[in-house]
């Protein structure tokens, strides 16, 4: 499975133009933009798995750095800054990687349903 089985192309092409520039990458936007944010907790722990590069169950911060290509060969690396606040945010019980509960978490809480600041 690939994660145009489960995003829409378009959407996902979208979402990637919106952060092309450094230091413009927003993770409740990007969620947003791509569908990420109207997925079920199943399609997200699949989501998951695709972007868990080493499949350990885990993303760790090596891994997130190279979130976007996940999405598109292309498109380029977060930077240190972008890790970095992103992982601090999905991280939540402290361990310093994210597992698919985090994920999970994080895009809920950061979905349109509620009004949280961005991180």
């Amino acid at each position: 499975m690939s994660l145009t089985d489960i995003l829409s192309p378009s959407d996902i092409a979208a979402a990637l133009r919106d952060c092309q520039a450094p230091d413009s990458f927003s993770p409740k936007k990007f969620f947003q933009i791509s569908g990420m944010s109207k997925k079920s907790s199943s399609q997200l722990k699949e989501i998951f798995r695709i972007l868990d590069n080493d499949q350990s169950g885990f993303i760790e911060e090596d891994e997130l750095k190279y979130f976007l290509q996940r999405f598109e060969c292309g498109a380029r690396v977060l930077t240190a800054s972008e890790t970095k606040t992103f992982l601090a945010a999905a991280d939540h019980d402290g361990d310093g990687k994210i597992g698919a509960e985090g994920i999970y978490f994080y895009v809920e809480l950061r979905s349109s349903r509620y009004v949280v600041s961005d991180a």
